[in-house]
Formats: structure tokens, C-alpha cells, sequence
């Protein structure tokens, strides 16, 4: 029988893109040689990890998966696998060229750059606070279960905060998706200041934060779950395909800014350049499917469609399964991902 194993989860944002996580975490929770020991989500990646916490806080992993689908749904996917044939006709590429071209989103598009959220008047509502009421806070906030963290972005200061424990509520998640064009800041009181202030989108300086991981009392090892492509071939030149490249990297600075300290924190250990008790040298992981996602854009991340939605899933689901299976007896003994390639 195989020991089982902690691990961090770091879960990025990319709106329905999000989707893949959910697969992911689908086939982690099957894995019961598995533990989750914290999890760090933005955007996207919060309404995943509430999901999942407000399951395992209860010890559940049923419960947890029944939670992330009653998300999903909410958000418009199909679940049926009986529908899976229909859906893997079309090809995500197509469905996202297929939105980018049509009138009704390029109208959307453009009247969300001219036109500020603020300008609807008392007609505005934030179309996720119908998902995120629905969540359980006594147990998304529970000690029990893993730790759990929720990175927004604070108007004013433009710097990091992060949501932990009886600090996370609806707003909190609200505020790590908050898109500046789409969405009214979030405002909340300031606990320490008392002062009310603003968030936007954790994306701009944690997508995801890593550093909340770090704590010695959870694992070395950090699963990363990457939904926005790294690296693309092609130089973009078209307007639509440099915007969406633009909000792309965007959305990877803050990660690959992270990944660069641990990879020069791992440089000054493996030296002896530091006592090996100054800095926990953490262990790197990630799941992502750049193919895939080179395939989608911008469109596909905020019209949420099912067919992309159900190929997001399963695709996710299957490179989890992948990972652990080539991967588990790794986990706790080194990283999965060349730090030092990818920074050379």
C-alpha cells in the first residue's frame, strides 16, 4: 500500500477557463494516497478551493467533488458524459474563434473598454454573487481540512492581500475574480486599519500567491495548477491575438516572479550558502495543458460555453491522472519541474 502523501495546492485564475482545475481536482480527490494540506486559489482558482475546502473541512471527498460540480453547473457546464461524444465534435478552437467573431462579443468588448462598470447605476449586480452566497462559510472557514488562502489585489496600494480563515467570505472570493472593466471594485474594511478598502483581481500580484505555502507546518511540495499558457510559438499580430497575449502574460508574471526566488532560494541551499534550516526548499509541481489552451483565448475565458467547459474538465482529469501516476513516488522527495531550465 502506498504512503500517503501531503501536498499544497496552488490553483490559478482564467474565468471558465477554470474548468480544468475543476477536472484536475476531480482526480486528486480520488487519489486517497493523496492529502491536501493547504490550498491557495485566485479567481477562478478561490471558487475552486472553497469548493474543495468546504468538502474536506467536513471530510469529505465526495462532498468536495459534489460542491466544485454544483459550481460548475452554476457556471454552465454539462456533466452528463452521455453528452461527451456531441461535445468533442466541436473543437475548442473553433468555439473560440467562433465567439470572437460573432457581433454580440466584439459590441461586449468594446463597451467594456469605453464604458466604465460604475456607469450601470443601481442596476449593477455582480453576476457571481449568486455562486459564491451559496457556499457554507462555517466550514470554508473551518480549521479543519486544509488551509485555506484567497489572494485579491488592493486598489489603492496596488499590493497583495491575502484572505485566510474567518476572513474569507463572499466579497473576498467576489474580489480575487474582479475584473476592472467588467466589475465594481469590492469594497471591505480593512481589520487592522478599519479603513474600507477596494479590491480588484488577485491575478495582477498572485495568480496564484505561492508564498502563503510556505509555512512550516505544511508540506515542501506545491502543485500548481497552470491554465494560462506560458509559452506560444507564434508572435501574435493580429489585434485580438496581441490583446489576448498581452492578458495572458498579464496573468503568469506574479507565478513566474515567484518561481524565480524559489529558484534562487534552491540555488543558495544546494551551495551551502545558507543553513539548510534558514529557507525551506520547496518542491515544484504543475498540471497544465499549454496545447489545449493555445487553442482558446480571452473569449472562451469569459463567455462560458459547455462543449469547452466539458473538454476543459476532462482534459484537466486526465493530466492529473497522468501526474500521478508517473509522478507520486516523487512527491515529498524532489520537484517535477526544472526551475532552473526554465529560468536559464
Amino acid at each position: 500500500m502506498a504512503k500517503t502523501k501531503r501536498i499544497n495546492l496552488a490553483l490559478q485564475g482564467g474565468g471558465a477557463h477554470g474548468a480544468y482545475t475543476w477536472g484536475v481536482l476531480d482526480a486528486i480527490l480520488e487519489c486517497d494516497d493523496l492529502e491536501i494540506a493547504a490550498i491557495s486559489g485566485t479567481s477562478a482558482g478561490a471558487l475552486n478551493g472553497a469548493a474543495v475546502k468546504s468538502g474536506l473541512s467536513r471530510g469529505s471527498r465526495d462532498l468536495a467533488k459534489e460542491l466544485l460540480a454544483g459550481v460548475w453547473e452554476q457556471v454552465g457546464a454539462i456533466t452528463d458524459d452521455s453528452f461527451a461524444p456531441w461535445l468533442n465534435m466541436i473543437s475548442p478552437q473553433a468555439i473560440s474563434f467562433a465567439i470572437e467573431s460573432s457581433l454580440p462579443f466584439a459590441v461586449g468588448d468594446s463597451f467594456t473598454r469605453m464604458v466604465s462598470p460604475y456607469a450601470s447605476g443601481p442596476f449593477y449586480r455582480n453576476p457571481l454573487e449568486g455562486i459564491v452566497s451559496k457556499f457554507d462559510y462555517d466550514h470554508v472557514c473551518n480549521a479543519s481540512g486544509p488551509a485555506f488562502f484567497i489572494c485579491a489585489t488592493n486598489v489603492r496600494t496596488g499590493k497583495i492581500r491575502i484572505f485566510t480563515g474567518d476572513e474569507i467570505s463572499p466579497n473576498a472570493i467576489m474580489a480575487s475574480a474582479c475584473l476592472p472593466t467588467l466589475f465594481r471594485a469590492i469594497e471591505m474594511e480593512d481589520p487592522v486599519t478599519g479603513e474600507t478598502e477596494a479590491y480588484w483581481d488577485g491575478g495582477y500580484t498572485g495568480n496564484p500567491a505561492l508564498f502563503p505555502l510556505f509555512e512550516p507546518e505544511l508540506p515542501r511540495d506545491v502543485l500548481i495548477v497552470n491554465i494560462n499558457p506560458l509559452y506560444r510559438e507564434d508572435v501574435p499580430t493580429s489585434a485580438r491575438a496581441i490583446q489576448n497575449r498581452i492578458n495572458e502574460i498579464s496573468f503568469n508574471t506574479s507565478l513566474l516572479r515567484e518561481l524565480r526566488a524559489i529558484e534562487f532560494v534552491q540555488r543558495l541551499l544546494h551551495r551551502g550558502a545558507v543553513q539548510d534550516n534558514a529557507m525551506k526548499d520547496m518542491l515544484i509541481h504543475m498540471i497544465s495543458d499549454d496545447d489545449l489552451m493555445r487553442q482558446l483565448s480571452v473569449a472562451t475565458k469569459l463567455v462560458a460555453t459547455p462543449q469547452v467547459l466539458h473538454q476543459l474538465r476532462a482534459a484537466g482529469r486526465v493530466a492529473a491522472e497522468a501526474f500521478i501516476s508517473e509522478n507520486f513516488d516523487r512527491i515529498g522527495e524532489e520537484s517535477t519541474v526544472d526551475l532552473r531550465a526554465m529560468f536559464g
